[in-house]
């Protein structure tokens, strides 16, 4: 039995899988991750790493997830914000601490890999995923090869421009699609919303105490599920902005499957819903050719572990 470890590095919390060919996770472990710390995400990793192996033999390679920009040879985390990396040699470090071969990769890309060999997009050769959680993340598989452009970077698409001159973004742009289709964003959308117009979003802010201000993502889903006119808007903002953004990637790489996934998916068709009403209002120019279907991941919070172990069997 092949058996490698995926390993998902995020701001809170190191997680680890034991993972065999056909994606089963055959044992997880985790640690708290040290953000401000170096060494001790390194030593986090190794952590994870030998409780994994423990008494096992024929552990084959770790492959890593990370959210950042990561170098084209899958060895430098050449930029992670939310880890205040820059040019972090990650791979050397944890082959170096554990023994094993090592491949590090962006936390989106091997989370569509999981979903494009085990989950959500199996079974199609080209598949684009949304990962929306505080920010949007994404990840592009062409003809069952992880797009990754000449530096390292590509399917960053959370920072492709959705409304010119529009919010400033962290990356220091204006109007990028994270300013208006992440979980952030659908808050944003909701709290404006009841300050102005709360009689119709009456439902929502008795969950939040009376406060627009205190209103949490998952009281918008709580409302919206009641029938929160503010709250159902949000989602349909929200979905407005995905839906267009998804008919993009329809325009431009045609994929057989676009998936959604990250924390908000948990909302189901509350955002589902909008989010394929708006993709095919898009194209209904359209509407005789073939189009991507939009369907919800599958994996969870175990694609960046599957995803990562599996890119790490093959190295590639």
């Amino acid at each position: 039995m092949s058996l490698t470890i995926g390993v998902d590095i995020g701001g809170t919390k190191v997680g680890g899988g034991l993972v065999d060919e056909a994606g089963n996770v055959l044992a997880t472990a985790r640690r708290p991750t040290p953000a401000d710390d170096t060494p001790g995400v390194i030593s986090a990793v190794k952590d994870v790493v030998d409780e994994l192996r423990a008494d096992r033999d024929g552990i084959e390679a770790v492959g890593i997830g990370a959210a950042g920009w990561i170098s084209a040879d899958r060895s430098t985390v050449m930029l992670a914000p939310n880890l205040s990396w820059q040019d972090e040699p990650l791979r050397e470090k944890v082959a170096e601490a554990t023994g094993l071969p090592v491949i590090v990769e962006n936390d989106a890309n091997v989370a569509i890999w999981g979903e494009h060999r085990f989950g959500a997009a199996a079974g199609f050769r080209s598949s684009v995923l949304y990962t929306i959680g505080t920010g949007v993340g994404g990840g592009i598989v062409v003809k069952d090869y992880l797009l990754r452009g000449t530096h390292g970077v590509a399917a960053e698409i959370g920072h492709t421009l959705m409304v010119p001159d529009g919010r400033e973004c962290g990356c220091g742009r204006l109007g990028c699609l994270e300013q208006y289709a992440s979980g952030r964003a659908l808050t944003q959308a909701a709290r404006e919303g009841a300050d102005r117009e709360p009689d119709k979003a009456a439902l929502m802010l008795k969950l939040a105490g009376g406060e627009a201000d205190s209103i949490t993502g998952r009281q918008i889903s709580e409302a919206a599920r009641d029938g929160d006119e503010v709250a159902l808007a949000a989602f349909d903002s929200v979905g407005y902005y995905l839906g267009n953004s998804a008919a993009d990637m329809v325009q431009l790489i045609d994929p057989g499957v676009i998936i959604i996934g990250g924390g908000v998916v948990d909302a189901g068709d509350l955002l589902l819903e909008p989010v394929r009403r708006h993709f095919t209002a898009a194209l209904s120019k359209r509407a005789t050719l073939p189009v991507a279907e939009i369907k919800a991941a599958v994996l969870g919070s175990k694609a960046g572990v599957i995803g990562a172990a599996d890119l790490a069997r093959s190295r590639g």
